[in-house]
């Protein structure tokens, strides 16, 4: 069985070499991320001409998904270097401190002062530090030490529960969202989104950078602030955006580690119901930064994100700056293909109390079932924006959806979808002369083999974005 899960992976300076970047794609990475919390836009735009041309050379479409930093709230330098806080102690942060010191730090943030109030929790460092806030005057927070710790230059700051105001694109997001365009990325992950107005800010302004020029921007909310995951709000961003990423790092500096696998959970399960594309990421092979094998309970996490239903494991420091990024993914694709080959089928029990209201949706679903039922060899899905395949790939079934278009963008996005195989063709406008090209294309890629039967949807007239309307089953000749 062809493995369904896709791999995201980092780059960085472990991982920018053509050798080493041609290697990883050769392992089983689907989709690249330029992390923008690092480097300037020149190191983005020359990682992505790479990606370009390694993938030309190898004749597989990769995805490149640029990573906004957002409104990452920091403490600001200090004189040394760092600072030791003592548990029990009294520390400040000021938002008018230029160098700080074993007293007191600055802010990156300037309005933090305004967003807590005496009682609340604030955890630095991915929550190693903790201070209690006492007061608030002024510019300055005093705070307790309830959990010290070495505290180094720039620093995060969240606040237990969540609630800070700071918005989702910042002056710098803007920018990187401008370049990222530019640079013609497939995807864009918008970091600490709030609600469902952040991701529409976000995709007006897109809209408004790409004009005239038809280019899809296709935006994935990363879901890591408390207030996001609260009900109601969680689903608000799912219809806003393409696709989530479920962020576990500073989500679970916010919400406490204990409620994050639940999380989890609910956040794949919607995504899935919503007809979005779901990432799980953060230190899911984390040791393999260092070690040439991961531990146990990184095995089973990869593989519990996959059992939940999710489109694509996620790489982070892994990949850009550790020892065996090759090693890792070869480990992760291992993985993924274990866990999908113990996976039950649910398609029958999925279908009960479904309401279909497009005809598009109906043929891809009812191509589903019938391929299912039927015992088909592959699926084969003609598709102009990719619809049809997202739609398909929402559901476990075990037979390979090979998404045909003559779109390379369309190709590109569909690189994120589980158990979606996309390919580049030019077909015919003409019904029976594109199905010939698309048995032709199948049989030469070793898909299928004579007398194998096809389970295949297209649009007719052909050309026409959400016109699926016909499911053909074909025996291969």
């Amino acid at each position: 069985m062809t493995r369904a899960t896709k791999i995201v992976a980092t780059l960085g300076p472990a991982s920018s070499s053509p050798e080493i970047l041609r290697a990883m794609i050769q392992a089983g990475v689907d989709v690249v991320r330029l992390n923008f919390s690092h480097g300037v836009a020149q190191d983005h735009r020359d990682r992505a001409n790479l990606i370009r041309q390694i993938s030309l050379e190898l004749g597989r479409e990769i995805a490149i998904m640029a990573d906004l930093q957002g409104p990452k709230i920091r403490v600001g330098k200090f004189e040394s270097g760092k600072v030791q806080l003592v548990t029990g102690a009294k520390f400040i942060l000021d938002a008018e401190c230029q160098i700080g010191n074993h007293e007191r730090a600055g802010l990156d943030y300037k309005d933090l002062p305004k967003d807590v109030s005496a009682g609340d929790q604030l955890l630095l460092n991915d929550g190693l530090i903790v201070l209690r806030v006492e007061k608030v005057d002024g510019p300055c927070i005093y705070t307790q030490v309830e959990m010290g710790g070495d505290l180094s230059n720039n620093k995060g700051i969240n606040r237990a529960g969540g609630g800070l105001t700071a918005p989702a694109l910042t002056d710098k997001d803007q920018e990187d969202l401008l370049t990222a365009i530019d640079m013609g990325v497939d995807f864009i992950a918008i970091s600490f989104p709030k609600n469902a107005d952040d991701m529409h800010f976000a995709r007006k302004l897109a809209r408004s950078f790409v004009k005239d020029t038809g280019q899809d921007v296709r935006l994935i909310a990363k879901i890591e602030r408390a207030e996001a995951t609260y009900p109601g709000v969680l689903e608000g961003i799912i219809q806003a955006s393409d696709g989530i990423m479920v962020a576990r790092g500073d989500l679970a500096v916010e919400v406490g580690n204990a409620s994050v696998p639940a999380l989890q959970k609910r956040m794949i399960r919607l995504a899935n119901q919503a007809d979005k594309f779901v990432i799980t990421a953060t230190q899911m092979m984390e040791s393999m930064i260092h070690s040439p094998i991961p531990t146990r309970a990184e095995v089973s996490d990869v593989a519990n994100a996959v059992l939940d239903g999710t489109d694509a494991v996620m790489l982070s420091a892994e990949t850009a700056t550790g020892l065996y990024p090759v090693k890792t993914i070869e480990q992760m694709a291992a993985i993924c293909s274990a866990a999908e080959n113990s996976e039950a089928v649910t398609l029958d029990a999925d279908f009960l109390d479904q309401t279909f209201t497009r005809i598009d949706q109906s043929i891809a679903l009812g191509a589903l079932f019938t391929a299912y039922h039927l015992k088909v060899k592959a699926i084969a899905a003609l598709t102009e924006s990719g619809s049809t395949a997202l739609w398909m790939s929402r559901h476990r079934i075990h037979i390979p959806i090979y998404a045909l278009t003559k779109h390379v963008k369309t190709q590109r996005a569909m690189a994120m979808y589980r158990n979606v195989i996309p390919m580049f063709l030019e077909v015919s406008t003409d019904r029976d002369a594109a199905l010939g090209q698309v048995e032709k294309r199948l049989l030469a890629k070793g898909a299928v083999e004579r007398g194998d039967i096809v389970a295949l949807t297209v649009g007719e007239p052909m050309g026409q974005a959400g016109g699926t309307n016909t499911l053909k089953i074909i025996k291969v000749q």
